[in-house]
Order: C-alpha cells, then sequence, then structure tokens
C-alpha cells in the first residue's frame, strides 16, 4: 500500500512542475458577468480573459472560464470546472519568432489547489496554412474531455505576404 501512495506523490509531483513549466505570461483580465448571486461572499462568475501568443505576434487568444465564488473560492480551495471557451485571431502582421513544435503549450494554469490545470496548446495545420489552438482541462489522476478549438488562417497583414506555418515547424 506504501508504493500506492508514493505512486500519487511522484504523479503530483510532476502534474504540478508541468503546469508550473509553461506558464510564461499572466493573461488580462478583459471582465466579468456574475452567474450565481452570493449574500455575503464572492459570487460565481464567468471570466473573460486575453493572451498574446509568445512564439507568434501578431496572435491573440481570448478564453472564457468560469470562477466559483463563495468561501471556498475566496479562500482559492474551490476546484472551478472545465468549461472552457476559446477564441483566437490574428492582431497584426503574423511572425514566427522560433521554431514550433505540434501541440506546444501556450499558456498553462492551474484550476485547482493540487490535481487540476488547463491548457491552450497550438499546432499547425500545413495543408491550409492555418495555426489550431486548442484549450483543455486535465487531472493528474482522470483527465477530462472538456476542450475548445479555434483556428487563425494566416493571411497577409497590410503589404505583409502571409507567412507560412509549414516554415516554422521544428524538424
Amino acid at each position: 500500500m506504501w508504493y500506492r501512495s508514493l505512486t500519487y506523490v511522484g504523479l503530483l509531483v510532476v502534474g504540478l512542475a508541468a503546469a508550473g513549466s509553461a506558464v510564461a505570461q499572466e493573461p488580462d483580465r478583459i471582465f466579468d458577468k456574475s452567474t450565481v448571486w452570493r449574500p455575503l461572499t464572492p459570487n460565481d462568475k464567468l471570466v473573460v480573459y486575453g493572451i498574446d501568443d509568445p512564439a507568434v505576434s501578431g496572435v491573440a487568444c481570448w478564453y472564457t472560464q468560469p470562477e466559483k465564488g463563495g468561501i471556498k473560492g475566496t479562500l482559492g480551495l474551490a476546484e472551478d470546472v472545465s468549461d472552457i471557451s476559446l477564441a483566437c485571431r490574428q492582431t497584426g502582421p503574423i511572425a514566427f519568432k522560433g521554431k514550433l513544435s505540434q501541440g506546444e503549450v501556450v499558456f498553462s494554469e492551474r484550476r485547482s489547489l493540487i490535481f487540476k490545470s488547463m491548457q491552450i496548446v497550438r499546432g499547425c495545420d500545413t495543408r491550409r496554412n492555418t495555426l489550431i489552438y486548442m484549450v483543455y482541462s486535465d487531472k493528474v489522476i482522470q483527465g477530462s474531455p472538456k476542450n475548445s478549438t479555434s483556428a487563425v488562417p494566416l493571411a497577409p497583414w497590410g503589404t505583409e505576404p502571409a507567412p507560412k506555418c509549414a516554415d516554422a515547424l521544428k524538424g
């Protein structure tokens, strides 16, 4: 039985290390909307955040996620649900800052005290010259099927020609 505890501790350490390593920026809080009124503590709400892709200038993503209020939410002990929506768009001329990997983590954050995290990952559809972004929530032990996908077709911007995402892929 002691070996089971060591296995869980090992999974926990690996999960926390992976979640912490991908956070490159703090998201911008755009606005929120209360969904459940609570008389003496903060309300439950939907919150919209914005981030810029750290490896691709000219692309931004916005995601909406629920945040729990109440006593547990105030103390940071509530486990937020996995329902997260995502929209990504070209916001200027696109330039790749380096080589990209398929499924590379763009942004990650914890969604509960220990076990759950939210991640935004990026891929390149070379046939359609489109960047694909996916947000999903995962748990260290059992995972979660909740996800959302957004696509950014690479288009010319002003007089700048459209870059090819295939040229920016590693290997």
